[in-house]
């Protein structure tokens, strides 16, 4: 058995509770962005001034929410990691289960670095 099983548990059931929110948060920016370029494109095709139409400042929300998504997983990544550390600091057993968790951070931050990219690229 795992020494200190139910606080690895925990810890690891908060740091899965981080990445989905940071994943939520990604989510909504790049819908939030592609929205407003929905409005861009309706404002050419209706001759319609851009600027009179709401939500057209949308974008930077947008990129905020996949940034923050980023931050979150970044900084979750690491308090999960630390806390692993903390938890067997004083017994010689480590827990290793969670590099799966730790591989889900590190592609869920790949994935918001290619939606930064990727709406950075389409609004050029």
């Amino acid at each position: 058995m795992i020494d200190n099983y139910k606080d690895h548990a925990a810890n690891e059931r908060t740091y899965l509770a981080w990445i989905r929110t940071a994943v939520s948060l990604m989510a909504f920016g790049f819908v939030i962005e592609k929205f407003n370029l929905f409005l861009h494109y309706m404002s050419t095709v209706t001759k319609l001034n851009a600027a009179s139409l709401p939500g057209v400042h949308a974008e930077n929300a947008g990129m905020l929410l996949i940034v923050v998504g980023l931050l979150i997983t970044g900084i979750s990544t690491w308090n999960f990691l630390r806390n692993r550390y903390l938890i067997d600091s004083a017994n010689h057993l480590f827990y290793r289960g969670t590099w799966s968790a730790v591989s889900l951070g590190i592609i869920v931050a790949l994935m918001g670095l290619f939606l930064v990219y990727y709406l950075i690229r389409e609004s050029l």
